[in-house]
């Protein structure tokens, strides 16, 4: 038996996707659900092989979804989307129904799904390159979604004054508190406006206009003083950038 949600805000789209289903009894629906709030507190709580999964919602969308699961599930994207992400399903997704599919287009899908034997092993490591390939999109994103316990936060990137790199995560630190989110910087550094944001050392993402000051360090190298006081090194590749940018 493969377990299964449905995760889209339009009914009659849900209604459809258990229609074409009755076809394969091996799945099993868990759940519907209306948004991506209710879609991670299900993939919680049901841990299912498998989602059915729309992208713009509501609340938060898709991929934002996506980013919330440390152990995501195999995804088969319903979705009228068919702008920049269709080269990241083509690359890492199971399959995306573009609608409205017929139940042909569907079966196709499932069957593609259950000759891979659904949830290959490299699920998360498919996801994360999804969710990469569509941070090079041209549609810069204007917030984060990070998961702190049972709560959902959603941050403003305008909120953002700084990014530091924690091993497999990234810090994001605001004025009214840090964040952390399971994504790398070269994640950020894609998705981010770099008119906005500047990579100014390995570790180190900030908004310029949080800078106040440029002090040389060492050789080579300065620190960047920010609005809030915190101080960030500045390796000489990011100086380059950041002249770049101010057109210094």
């Amino acid at each position: 038996m493969i377990k299964a949600l449905i995760i889209d805000d339009e009914p009659l789209a849900r209604s459809l996707v258990l229609e074409y289903l009755q076809a394969f009894p091996q799945i099993h629906v868990l759940q519907e659900c209306n948004d991506g709030f209710e879609g991670v507190k299900a993939v919680q709580q049901h841990q299912p092989d498998l989602i059915f999964l729309d992208i713009q919602m509501p609340k938060i969308n898709g991929f934002e979804m996506l980013e919330l699961i440390e152990e995501p599930p195999t995804v088969i994207f319903t979705t009228a989307f068919d702008q920049y992400a269709l080269k990241a399903f083509e690359a890492h997704a199971v399959d995306y129904l573009l609608k409205p599919f017929s139940q042909e287009r569907f079966e196709k899908a499932i069957n593609k799904l259950l000759e891979q034997k659904v949830a290959p092993p490299d699920t998360k490591v498919k996801t994360a390159a999804l969710l990469d390939t569509a941070a090079q999109s041209t549609e810069r994103h204007d917030r984060v979604v990070v998961k702190l316990g049972h709560k959902i936060n959603i941050i403003p990137v305008d909120d953002i004054q700084y990014l530091a790199a924690d091993d497999d995560y990234v810090n994001l630190h605001t004025a009214y508190g840090t964040f952390l989110k399971n994504r790398t910087m070269s994640y950020f550094e894609k998705s981010l406006d770099a008119q906005q944001f500047v990579r100014v050392h390995r570790s180190y993402m900030v908004q310029i206009a949080q800078i106040t000051r440029l002090d040389p360090y060492q050789k080579d190298t300065y620190m960047a003083k920010l609005r809030s006081g915190a101080e960030i090194p500045v390796s000489r590749a990011g100086y380059t950038k950041l002249k770049a940018v101010l057109q210094l």
